[in-house]
């Protein structure tokens, strides 16, 4: 075994960046949404509802996203106790998502230029991504009573990113794929023309909120009218009411699985792959000769044949990467021995992922 120390010109850092599709089926679209009445009916219930590619009781059936309700007044859900006002699942999932996205209490959701008192959430399953979500690609398709709005996130049309507790932050502005479109009713930048952008997209926590307001406006004001249950007036504070089937998040679930014809969601992930390449250059005069026992001789120290004297000829098929203290970190193994002798000079790349 021979040791040769790398100098800093032999190592090469390189970032590429892996795109795949979101969802379970291996697909970046999908056109079909089950839900679990199961689940809608349990505790969960109350503050999500998850949504799947297929039958959630058949084989094969996996959590796609879910979707929640917020909203700083408590309105769209049951309170838990009548005799505190405006404490209900949905002012939790408000504070939740305040805390994780804002990461201060007292600050409030601005979507755009406007401030709203509620959204709706989608947050995707953990296992549906590995690192982040991929800007540029989602194309969300909502139908409500007037009408379909496809959105999409306005990555490509800023100068600067926008950061807050959650990372990079988006506004959703009415378009598909990156592109922007403006129809009657939105602004020049895509926003609702009274409600602001139709929300944020966070892809380093894998999140999506919508402004429910923003969809909730006529066709006129860049809305399709999307109904839900609870109130967005600040007055009747966690008084709304949440009938099996009509909660908000159930509303949501309808308006994205194609109630009024609508039926799309596409994304896909992003991860960056990290990779060091180590360039190990044997030299002429550097690995000829081995040191495996059968090379020399056992009593006398000597070479057993003259012609691994003036010719040696080793072959190399084993690079291990030790660190000062001798300590072996990684090998790597070539797909063939490798040739050396004096005449020879070799340029093995060695790369390491991770």
């Amino acid at each position: 075994m021979s040791f040769k120390r790398l100098e800093a010109d032999d190592f090469v850092i390189s970032a590429d960046s892996v795109v795949a599709p979101m969802w379970s089926t291996g697909n970046a679209e999908l056109t079909q949404f089950y839900s679990s009445s199961v689940q809608e009916a349990g505790a969960s219930g109350d503050f999500y509802l998850n949504v799947y590619q297929t039958g959630s009781d058949l084989s094969g059936s996996a959590v796609q996203f879910g979707i929640a309700y917020g909203n700083k007044y408590g309105s769209g859900s049951r309170v838990y106790n009548l005799a505190v006002d405006g404490k209900s699942p949905s002012s939790t999932v408000y504070g939740q998502y305040q805390n994780l996205v804002i990461g201060d209490e007292n600050t409030d959701f601005v979507f755009g230029n406007v401030t709203q008192s509620q959204f709706h959430a989608i947050t995707f399953e953990r296992a549906r991504y590995k690192e982040s979500l991929l800007p540029g690609s989602l194309t969300l398709k909502i139908s409500g009573s007037a009408g379909n709005i496809s959105l999409t996130d306005n990555s490509q049309y800023i100068v600067a990113e926008t950061f807050n507790e959650a990372g990079r932050v988006y506004q959703l502005i009415s378009g598909s794929a990156g592109t922007k479109i403006t129809n009657d009713g939105t602004t020049s930048d895509g926003y609702s023309a009274k409600s602001g952008s139709y929300g944020w997209f966070l892809p380093d926590i894998g999140t999506i909120l919508l402004n429910s307001t923003a969809l909730a406006q006529p066709a006129i004001s860049g809305g399709i009218a999307f109904g839900y249950s609870g109130s967005t007036d600040s007055g009747n504070a966690g008084t709304g009411s949440a009938l099996p089937g009509i909660t908000p998040m159930s509303s949501m679930y309808k308006a994205i699985s194609g109630s009024a014809g609508a039926a799309s969601f596409t994304i896909n992930s992003d991860e960056t792959i990290t990779a060091d390449y180590i360039f190990v250059r044997p030299r002429s005069s550097e690995f000829n000769y081995s040191e495996n026992p059968s090379f020399i001789s056992g009593s006398t120290g000597e070479v057993l044949y003259s012609s691994f004297i003036n010719n040696p000829v080793t072959y190399i098929t084993t690079v291990g990467m030790y660190n000062d203290n001798n300590e072996l970190l990684a090998v790597a193994k070539l797909s063939r021995p490798l040739t050396k002798d004096f005449t020879k000079e070799a340029l093995i790349r060695v790369k390491l992922d991770f």
